[in-house]
């Protein structure tokens, strides 16, 4: 019996593939060429340097899991972690909260909404570095603006950048302020694609703001909802820049990196410290590895308990 062949024409498949979408694809490849070299690469690379002992100028030694024995034993390390915990729940919980109330707020006018969106969005497009110099100035000690405002009001001065729970309080602050419009404009354009028959429909029915806003409004906003928590949350844990501005980051001539009793340290900015400070690049590479798996775990996390399980008919 004659073996089967494939139809002639399927022999140029390949080429004829090539000859249709070869163009597209060339024009996009500057992207993953850029993305590979600068981001796909360093990112493989640091799983490597994780299990290496490296200054950066001499010959690695391969140590194994010892890097990440000593993270494990670590008091700083999982201070900086716990500091960054406390800092992302004071941050993006009511971030988003309050984002969703002026979403709400914004969508029952008529009036302004250009503006709104505009003032909203500013400072999510604003310089880090300058709304963290901004707030060190409002938060000052000695000559910040509301402690100015309290001895206005007879009324004691607060150590904003020096307690431990308020130099939390302050880095949270900035947080909030800057990403709170970020989230509302996306809420905003979930609510608008809400359609207004269902509101009318439920109005008949005599449900009230209350039991609309939670019977109707939430349950077509999980979507954006979960993807508010997932990004906020990935921005949150990551937060770098606002401590390292407020109080410095230089460990190796600043022992108390992230302000007095490191109450400001951030894993990120640990991470920093052990690479660029004192040149051990094995264990910041383990730093940033065990803090990404973590990352990771409390995204899937919040998926779950925001997504919630699926009804089965």
């Amino acid at each position: 019996m004659p073996a089967h062949r494939p139809p002639a024409g399927s022999r140029r498949g390949p080429r004829r593939w090539i000859a249709r979408y070869g163009t597209q694809y060339l024009a996009i490849s500057p992207y993953y060429l850029i993305f590979s070299v600068f981001m796909l690469f360093p990112m493989l690379y640091t799983v490597y340097l994780a299990f290496q002992k490296w200054d950066g100028i001499g010959e690695m030694k391969f140590v194994g899991l010892d890097q990440f024995r000593f993270l494990w034993d670590d008091p700083v390390f999982w201070l900086s972690l716990r500091n960054t915990l406390v800092i992302w729940v004071l941050s993006t919980v009511p971030m988003l909260f309050m984002a969703l109330v002026m979403a709400v707020l914004i969508n029952s006018t008529r009036r302004l909404t250009a503006f709104y969106r505009v003032a909203l969005f500013i400072p999510s497009i604003t310089s880090l570095v300058a709304i963290a110099i901004f707030f060190g100035a409002i938060f000052s000690n000695n000559f910040g603006l509301i402690n100015a405002v309290l001895k206005a009001m007879h009324l004691s001065a607060v150590p904003w950048l020096s307690n431990e729970w308020t130099i939390k309080l302050v880095i949270a602050t900035l947080m909030t302020w800057q990403w709170t419009g970020y989230n509302a404009i996306i809420y905003l354009a979930g609510l608008q694609a809400i359609p207004s028959e269902l509101y009318e429909a439920a109005r008949m029915d005599g449900a009230g703001p209350t039991r609309m806003f939670f019977s109707i409004t939430i349950p077509l906003l999980r979507p954006i909802i979960l993807f508010t928590v997932v990004i906020s949350t990935v921005t949150g844990l990551q937060s770098f820049t606002e401590p390292q501005v407020l109080f410095g980051s230089d460990a190796s001539t600043n022992p108390n990196s992230g302000g007095p009793g490191r109450a400001g340290l951030t894993t990120l900015l640990y991470f920093y410290n052990q690479a660029f400070d004192y040149n051990d690049f094995g264990y910041a590479a383990a730093i940033v590895w065990a803090f990404f798996l973590l990352i990771l775990l409390i995204v899937v996390i919040n998926w779950r308990l925001v997504q919630g399980k699926e009804r089965r008919p």
